[in-house]
């Protein structure tokens, strides 16, 4: 643990993030965008949640993942978005040594937990399409609590990766971060300590979790197009496709941008494109995805329509 202590005991006790631009009327254009949208981000992804626990017609596992999924999303979104929000109101906006690492830390464990969760409802569509005859076997409760169990304990494994790198940093000089939140990157960058080892480590650990997660819904999906094609009728493939769409452009969203950031080569695009980005699948994404599910889900639907007692959409 000795390194953990060096970390403790650097000179830097606080970051100064520098945000997304220092124009004072973008600024306040900014901030009022990303309120209203972390506003609809937790109130549609808290509605989800709600409307899957009180629907016994969403009592199965795509719903149980997908209650999941948008409990990722609140955290993933709240990790960063309110002190984003603070930065575009002050001046300087400082964040203490502990602070930093915690909003690391939160921020891998949603990311890397939605990863897993967006695997395991591939998985999920994989046995209902592929397999109908034994899904209710195969995707029984105790199966789809060990998948989030692996999805949380995975997420908590790579946290701690990224937590004990950081810690073994050490800051002597500059505190400057140049972005909006305590992004890994930037940090061992500012960093005057041998960093050979501490930024390899949670490349490795993320890095895997991508491949391992993309590799399992790309999986899935094979099989399910195969199953699709040989389907004989029109209806029938419509009916199978369409209980995929949702999924496969929530993962199309996410995956995408992760790739942009953290495969493309960093001489291809500058560090503002890079901030723009991740605002983009950090933000953004978290607030699209209720609204994926609930407007290309026909369950969704009906369930909002009984519980509100009047036609939501048309």
């Amino acid at each position: 643990m000795a390194f953990l202590k060096n970390g403790n005991h650097s000179t830097v006790t606080e970051f100064i993030l520098l945000g997304l631009t220092n124009d004072p009327v973008l600024r306040v254009v900014l901030f009022i965008i990303i309120l209203c949208i972390y506003l609809v981000t937790v109130s549609g992804n808290l509605s989800t949640i709600l409307l899957i626990r009180v629907s016994s017609q969403l009592h199965h596992p795509m719903y149980f993942f997908l209650s999941h999924l948008a409990f990722a999303d609140i955290g993933y979104s709240s990790s960063v978005t309110p002190n984003m929000l603070v930065n575009f109101l002050v001046e300087r906006n400082t964040v203490s040594y502990i602070g930093c690492a915690i909003q690391l830390g939160s921020v891998v464990f949603f990311g890397s937990t939605e990863c897993f969760i967006l695997a395991a409802m591939a998985y999920d569509r994989f046995m209902a399409i592929c397999n109908p005859l034994l899904y209710s076997t195969k995707m029984s409760s105790q199966v789809c609590v060990q998948l989030l169990l692996v999805a949380y304990i995975g997420g908590f494994l790579n946290t701690w990766s990224f937590t004990i790198c950081f810690y073994s940093l050490v800051f002597c000089g500059s505190n400057r971060v140049n972005h909006f939140f305590c992004d890994f990157a930037p940090l061992v960058k500012l960093s005057c300590s041998d960093v050979s080892v501490s930024a390899v480590v949670p490349s490795f650990t993320a890095g895997s979790i991508i491949v391992v997660t993309v590799f399992v819904i790309a999986i899935s999906y094979i099989y399910i197009l195969i199953t699709i094609l040989k389907m004989r009728t029109t209806k029938g493939r419509h009916k199978a496709f369409s209980t995929c769409t949702s999924h496969l452009t929530a993962v199309t969203l996410f995956f995408g941008t992760i790739t942009f950031i953290y495969v493309m080569p960093k001489s291809s695009y500058s560090t503002d494109q890079n901030k723009v980005v991740s605002v983009f699948y950090m933000v953004v994404i978290p607030m699209l995805n209720p609204l994926i599910y609930s407007l290309r889900n026909n369950e969704i639907k009906g369930a909002l329509k009984k519980h509100l007692g009047r036609k939501v959409f048309s």
